[in-house]
């Protein structure tokens, strides 16, 4: 075998002192690369050399193949939303122990589920200060204890009826921003406090027909000292 040729490596004509700096300076170089030259050769400027004219690619030929669908397109999406079932324990007029949130340990009468799947209940608002809310099924208890709500009329609330209207605020100054706290506190309209009468006043009539019920629902849950929470019976 003919014996390989050994390539000599590459010489740096400004080696490293150090990782990036280099032995000579940038006008040193310049001198010994014979830039001056060069630039004095042609009147005091570097040679421009004109790029090469682009030769126009012959037209390429189409593909054997098409794909079978030239445009993609979205997948219908034929999936009905199933309502959310409603736990056994939990009908019309039950009992029901909230479980978290600012009324924790209420108890609440459940009056129907709504589309979304939440509960709609109410304390009554006179006996325990709970009003017109929804509720996840998940953060309450059914208990055993039912109320009769056949006199109570809900069709007229909906998920819409909680829905809060977003109003843009202007920019105030230092004076009109302390009065405006004290001004704009959440109001309730007064279409809602008559909803809330309209709802309270037959539910209340029905839960003083049964005894010791009003002072129930107006007690708050919570356990004691010595309660098993899974021997507890609702």
């Amino acid at each position: 075998m003919a014996p390989t040729k050994q390539k000599n490596p590459k010489v740096s004509r400004n080696p490293d002192l150090i990782r990036g700096i280099g032995k000579y300076s940038r006008s040193q170089m310049y001198h010994k690369r014979g830039l001056w030259a060069i630039k004095a050769k042609n009147g005091g400027a570097f040679p421009r050399h004109d790029k090469k004219p682009v030769e126009a690619k012959p037209a390429e030929k189409p593909p054997k193949f098409y794909p079978a669908d030239d445009v993609k397109k979205p997948l219908v999406n034929k999936r009905k939303p199933k309502p959310t079932k409603l736990k056994s324990s939990i009908v019309a007029g039950t009992v029901l122990i909230i479980l978290a949130g600012r009324f924790k340990g209420k108890r609440v009468v459940f009056l129907k589920q709504l589309p979304s799947g939440l509960l709609l209940v109410t304390g009554p608002f006179k006996i325990n200060g709970v009003p017109l809310r929804r509720v996840n099924q998940s953060y309450v208890i059914g208990t055993s204890t039912k109320v009769d709500i056949s006199g109570v009329k809900v069709e007229n609330i909906d998920d819409k009826y909680f829905s809060k209207k977003v109003e843009k605020k202007k920019k105030k100054g230092e004076g009109e921003f302390f009065e405006a706290d004290k001004e704009e506190k959440n109001v309730l309209p007064q279409e809602k406090k008559d909803d809330q009468k309209a709802v309270d006043e037959p539910l209340i009539k029905a839960i003083e027909c049964v005894p010791e019920l009003k002072a129930y629902l107006g007690a708050r849950f919570s356990l004691k000292a010595g309660m098993k929470p899974h021997e507890l019976v609702f």
